[in-house]
């Protein structure tokens, strides 16, 4: 706290009538001015103990109206900060926010609800990955940064306290994005290339990923393509791609068409992105790709053998483009092999790619032993040849697997390495290939992946290494040869199962269970998952010392421990050890007497007031979570202490009686130093000792003008002279002029220009087109202003000050709803009191509106719109103005002004409107 000043608190609780109320006693000055230990006092005036007295009065009323508490489920609504580029209208139910890739998102989840519900933010709708993008939850408000097209989705937030069924809202995101297009070529076959060739048809295909979908535009040479324009061109788009492509045919090409092709996509300026192109050069080259080859045994007599005097067939195959122009020929030891009797080379449909050929050797003879060279080219040539040497010798040998004696079933523990090997021979040697199957051998259905995540692992030695193994990996494998560069016969394969032993899976893993003194209670430990799971032993302690232990049936699926009474030497750390060979898994649960921390009650309309001019007060009100789970709570410890300071200051708040759930609990603090905030911390106190504590910040919002003397806004700055839009209401305000751009105007409804008749000149209207609902209200809340005190009568309570509050409004429409006034009072209680309202079509001219107001204490002006039944509905108001003493001119009775009506009226409205809002808070 300031050296300088003092700082006193007026305790009071609901429910216990005209108890003597324990009070603080501020804090003695030191020599110096500074602050001493000294004790607390009683020193509050008799006034502020009969006003308090009678606000508990109420309150005890209420409470016993209302015998459920304050306890009310959640509720939730989602609001967006910044401009959209568009809001547009999904199913007649929803607004869509759509907003450009790389902008900042900002939503904000507005919760209500006792106890203080939990709120969390989810999404669907949306790309699997979301790291993109700097995204930040700081309370409330979810903001993303430099948002990606995968952040785009539906946002969801889940807001649930125990009460009722969760509150959950969702709000749409649609990102809007261009990327650069993408030019493939496709031939007649449909399969893409990435060269070409001449004398065919060609297939030029453009795309580009984008939301909205993509328009597109090709040129060549800069001359634009269109439909018609030319006998040899066609442009289309296939039907299965939704317009997010555009394909450029090309038939049999012609000299003109090898140029320069450009494809443009548009989004039409949607959220100012621009358009966005590619090009492509036509040419004629040609090129060769991988080749490779395998040996087939003896094909007509199915042998896995190579054998003097069977057959052999050497199959080669190579990528190229154009495949008609691919030409192969064969070598042995070097040197030109042509067909004959013994030798047959024969090729397969040029058409088919990729293209193959094969070389068949007859009555394999000893003198056909060597070194084949399969030769692939292009008849046009340019373009280097591939070429495959195969060995054919008396050690050319095909593959045998098999699995190291006593490797076929491994054991191993969860968290291990282990290495799954099969050896091969042969030569060439194949490469092998891993894979999981059921245990019959059979891949199935939905076979489980390798660990890498893939369907098929390779191997060059034969062996798996799988590193931390766990239990999912149990199963079987399959190692099998490949075809690939090696022999074309029936895979060898064997298989491996792996076993992977783990420790018991339990549940609850840790729990903190809260009990009273001299009850009973009993703690469970679940077994979920174990392997191997017989012979499974368990054993309770309570720290070191043992309870008792026992042994799991087949049948049995949990252990418990039973106490009759508990005793406080039964607090502690409880502990279930469920163990098997491969180790022990542990239940612990936390025994204490400790009672549940405080519920601060965030849902009062303003528990700020005034006090003097130098200080202010606020009303501290919580209840108590599961007071009725522990031993009685006798008090509480209340800790406080200024922002910028580090020393607490601390009291007792004693409690005379149990406290029923949903019980409010309230506690006044005075003497807060303007303009400070503060940190309030609060521990319930039960004979176990202290239990959780829970902290809230108090801070200090002033008045925006000290004293009101004239006060008058016309909307002409964004700032809008500190108009708020309330963000508990359905939609908002929007400032407008009769020259903005990007005005979309419903017909037969709302004005042209201000109430001047300027059309530059702004005002605020409402907008009730779709997808807003009949009854929808949007609220404009007036800067704080405090009340001018010095023309305040001592002598007499009735003589407040009075304002004279103007405004113009237009409201023209068949589907006019209704404007209203409220005055807000900024006293201990939130009060709005309706000072005005008119409903339906006033004609399409502005009027005025002249209405004078009795503040008592700090107070604002809210105007609220109420949306009709159809679109014709929109309302404006203009040149507002608050000036203090009466309106000039009384105001008329067409207005229905409800601030005509004598005081002492007006004040049961605000006794009678304070009751109501009282009353739903409970």
């Amino acid at each position: 706290m300031r050296s300088s000043h003092w700082i006193g608190f007026l305790a009071e609780r609901p429910g216990q009538g005209r108890r003597k109320q324990r009070q603080l006693r501020q804090p003695n000055r030191q020599p110096g001015g500074g602050v001493g230990e000294g004790e607390w006092g009683t020193d509050e005036d008799e006034k502020m103990d009969l006003l308090f007295g009678l606000l508990w009065l109420l309150t005890s009323f209420l409470q016993g109206v209302h015998s459920q508490g304050v306890y009310a489920p959640p509720t939730v609504r989602i609001v967006h900060a910044g401009q959209a580029c568009n809001v547009k209208e999904e199913q007649h139910s929803e607004r869509v926010y759509v907003i450009r890739e790389g902008e900042t998102l900002e939503l904000q989840c507005l919760v209500t609800g006792h106890p203080r519900p939990q709120m969390r933010w989810t999404k669907t709708s949306g790309g699997a990955s979301d790291n993109q993008g700097k995204l930040s939850l700081k309370g409330e408000t979810l903001k993303i940064e430099n948002i990606s097209r995968q952040q785009g989705g539906r946002y969801y937030c889940k807001a649930e306290n125990g009460l009722g069924f969760p509150a959950i809202r969702s709000i749409r995101v649609d990102v809007y994005y261009l990327d650069k297009p993408v030019i493939t070529v496709h031939q007649s076959d449909d399969e893409a290339k990435e060269q070409f060739y001449f004398e065919r048809t060609v297939f030029l295909r453009c795309a580009a990923n984008s939301n909205p979908p993509v328009h597109y535009t090709w040129t060549r040479d800069k001359e634009v393509l269109a439909e018609g324009s030319d006998s040899g061109v066609e442009i289309y788009k296939p039907f299965f791609t939704q317009g997010q492509t555009k394909i450029l045919k090309l038939k049999n090409l012609r000299l003109q068409d090898y140029a320069d092709y450009t494809c443009f996509a548009s989004v039409k300026n949607s959220c100012g992105i621009r358009d966005r192109s590619t090009h492509f050069i036509l040419n004629n080259k040609t090129g060769l790709h991988k080749g490779r080859f395998w040996i087939t045994p003896d094909p007509y007599h199915n042998e896995d053998n190579i054998q003097i005097g069977r057959e052999v067939k050497i199959s080669c195959q190579v990528e190229a483009t154009p495949s008609d122009e691919l030409q192969f020929s064969w070598l042995k030891n070097g040197r030109p092999l042509k067909s004959s009797e013994r030798m047959v080379i024969t090729h397969t449909d040029p058409n088919i790619s990729p293209g193959t050929t094969n070389l068949d050797i007859i009555d394999l003879k000893f003198t056909d032993f060597g070194t084949y060279t399969c030769v692939a080219s292009l008849r046009n040539g340019g373009i280097p040849e591939i070429s495959i040497d195969v060995n054919i010798s008396s050690t050319t040998v095909p593959p045998e697997l098999s699995v190291p004696k006593g490797q076929s079933r491994l054991i191993v523990l969860e968290g291990d390495t282990v290495d799954l090997q099969c050896l091969v021979s042969g030569k060439p040697k194949p490469i092998i290939m891993w894979s999981r199957v059921e245990e019959s051998g059979q891949i199935a259905a939905l076979a489980p992946v390798m660990p890498d995540g893939s369907a098929e692992m390779e191997s060059y030695d034969g062996i798996l290494r799988i590193y931390n193994v766990t239990r999912k990996m149990s199963g079987a494998y399959r190692c099998q040869t490949s075809q690939y560069n090696g022999f074309n016969v029936k895979p060898r394969e064997a298989l491996i199962h792996l076993v992977v032993q783990f420790t018991p899976t339990v549940k609850p893993v840790y729990t903190e269970v809260r009990q009273a003194l001299g009850r009973p209670f009993t703690l469970t430990c679940n077994l979920l998952q174990a392997y191997p799971a017989h012979h499974l032993q368990y054993e309770w302690k309570l720290g070191s010392r043992l309870l008792t232990v026992g042994q799991f049936s087949d049948q049995s699926h949990d252990t418990s421990y039973h106490v009759k009474a508990l005793n406080r030497e039964g607090y502690g750390e409880y502990t279930c050890n469920i163990t098997n060979e491969a180790g022990a898994g542990w239940c612990t649960f936390l025994l204490t007497g400790k009672a549940y921390r405080p519920e601060f009650y965030h849902d009062t309309f303003n528990a700020l007031w005034e006090n003097r001019p130098q200080v202010y007060g606020f009303k501290l009100q919580w209840t108590q979570m599961e007071p009725n789970s522990v031993d009685r709570i006798m008090a509480y410890r209340l800790g406080i202490r200024q922002m910028d300071q580090t020393r607490w200051w601390e009291q007792e708040i004693p409690i005379g009686g149990p406290i029923q759930k949903g019980q409010l609990l309230t506690y006044n603090l005075t003497e807060l130093i303007k303009p400070e905030s503060y940190l309030v911390r609060l521990t319930p106190i039960t004979r176990y000792g202290e239990g959780d504590a829970s902290e809230r910040t108090i801070t200090y919002s002033a008045p925006v003008n000290p004293h009101l003397r004239e006060f008058h806004c016309s909307f002409e700055e964004e700032a809008l002279c500190s108009f708020s839009q309330d963000k508990s209401d359905e939609f908002d305000w929007i400032r407008q002029s009769g020259t903005k751009e990007g005005t979309t105007y419903t017909p037969n409804t709302g004005p042209s220009s201000d109430h001047t008749g300027s059309s530059p000149g702004f005002y605020m209207f409402i907008e009730t087109s779709r997808p807003g609902l009949e009854g929808d209200k949007a609220r404009l809340m007036s800067p704080i202003f405090n009340i001018n005190t010095k023309s305040v009568s001592s002598s007499s309570a009735s003589n407040n000050p009075i304002y004279c509050f103007t405004f113009f409004y237009h409201m023209f429409g068949k589907h006019i709803g209704a404007l209203n006034i409220f005055l807000r009072l900024k006293g201990q209680m939130l009060t709005d009191a309706l000072v005005w309202s008119l409903t339906g079509n006033q004609g399409n001219y502005w009027q005025q509106a002249r209405v004078n107001i009795h503040p008592t204490t700090t107070f604002q002006v809210v105007m609220e719109g109420v949306r009709g039944s159809g679109i014709e509905g929109n309302i404006a108001i203009d040149d507002v103005t608050i000036e203090e003493g009466e309106c000039k001119d009384s105001p008329s009775n067409n207005l229905k002004s409800l601030a005509s009506l004598p005081s002492y009226y007006v004040s049961l409205l605000y006794i009678s409107q304070s009751l109501l809002l009282i009353g739903w808070q409970r």
